[in-house]
């Protein structure tokens, strides 16, 4: 899967494309939809899904431990 903010997490590593990811809330847009989800790290993530496929535009860091 494509990524704008490159291939994998720069936090634990882990490929954008692969499983787990938590889908925390799916949105319909006119160009497909967008998608909200938490890597296996903790690291907050917006996912673009449209005809180009699926993407992650945007991250933040992991949530500190026991948080």
């Amino acid at each position: 899967m494509p990524s704008s903010t490159g291939v994998a997490c720069p936090h634990c590593g882990w490929p954008d494309g692969a499983e787990p990811f938590q889908v925390l809330s799916a949105h319909p847009t006119a160009a497909g939809g967008t998608l909200w989800t938490r890597c296996a790290c903790g690291s907050l993530q917006a996912r673009v899904v449209d005809g180009h496929g699926t993407r992650v535009v945007s991250r933040g860091r992991p949530t500190p431990a026991g948080c």
